[in-house]
């Protein structure tokens, strides 16, 4: 019952960052023009790695993996001082891909990432939670212990959300009965009631007293906000013609400021990996 009560003076919470740049984003892609700057949220990922040491606390960093080309220590540095895990290599949606796509997808990640770690990886999440059928079946194929790709939001239209309801922590199982055994599932964290994400743009269009607000409720329903951020959304984005306004809105100072105030609660942070180890010892699948 310690445990319990040591919970209930400092509820938890998980800051997870899709370490994505500004190319890395659909809209960027899908976009009239380009920008010639290169890297545009590298700096958002040094404010991260010293706002983490200055809160003394830890964030789990999901990667898109061809940035380990590119941006070889900034990924070390990362891999030395938090959890890491894969954000696919090259960032496209999965559903979009074929089977051996996705797996190549799955692979090169966990096998980049583990290069530079040293150790294994088990954490994914999909770009844009966007994730084919098979999907569970190549996690557990390809070495992952856990997914935190559901995000179990209402149905917003061009989007994503309206599919699923778990809004914690699960074998993956409880989502596809066919997902391996010891497969977890950490869902991303969204508002009671209102059913929209406590963070990504929503932070930015609601402002971050609403993001403070649910982790409340979410943590009154004993439920561990796993909110997620981008390092973009950090930084001040170059104009470029045909991305929408609303990518634009409150990034920079805004969000850094944000970020602030978040880890400036009385939430305990911890990885998404402690949640998933929970999530399988609790189901008696961890290793004997």
């Amino acid at each position: 019952g310690v445990a319990t009560s040591v919970h209930m003076e400092h509820p938890r919470a998980a800051l997870s960052i899709d370490v994505e740049f500004f190319s890395h984003i659909p809209a960027y892609r899908n976009a009239s023009d380009t920008t010639d700057q290169t890297a545009v949220g590298s700096e958002g990922v040094d404010f991260l790695i010293d706002i983490f040491n200055e809160f003394n606390t830890n964030g789990t960093f999901f990667i898109v993996t061809e940035l380990v080309d590119t941006h070889t220590e900034l990924i070390k540095k990362l891999a030395k001082q938090h959890e890491i895990g894969s954000h696919t290599h090259t960032h496209r949606h999965l559903s979009e891909l074929t089977q051996a796509e996705r797996r190549r997808e799955l692979e090169v990640s966990k096998r980049r990432l583990e290069s530079i770690r040293g150790t294994n990886v088990n954490g994914f999440r999909a770009p844009s939670f966007d994730f084919a059928e098979d999907h569970f079946d190549l996690l557990g194929n390809t070495g992952y212990m856990y997914d935190s790709s559901v995000n179990p939001c209402r149905s917003i239209p061009g989007w994503y959300g309206g599919v699923y309801e778990i809004k914690r922590p699960v074998p993956a199982r409880e989502i596809n009965i066919s997902a391996p055994a010891r497969l977890a599932e950490i869902p991303v964290a969204v508002m009671p009631g209102l059913g929209l994400p406590l963070t990504g743009t929503w932070i930015r269009f609601f402002g971050v007293y609403y993001t403070l607000l649910g982790m409340k409720l979410l943590a009154r329903r004993g439920i561990v906000p796993v909110l997620y951020i981008h390092p973009w959304e950090l930084v001040d984005l170059p104009a470029v013609e045909g991305i929408p306004d609303r990518v634009y809105w409150r990034t920079g100072d805004y969000m850094r400021r944000a970020v602030r105030h978040i880890l400036n609660t009385d939430f305990e942070f911890i990885s998404v990996g402690q949640l998933a180890e929970e999530i399988v010892i609790e189901s008696g699948d961890a290793p004997s």
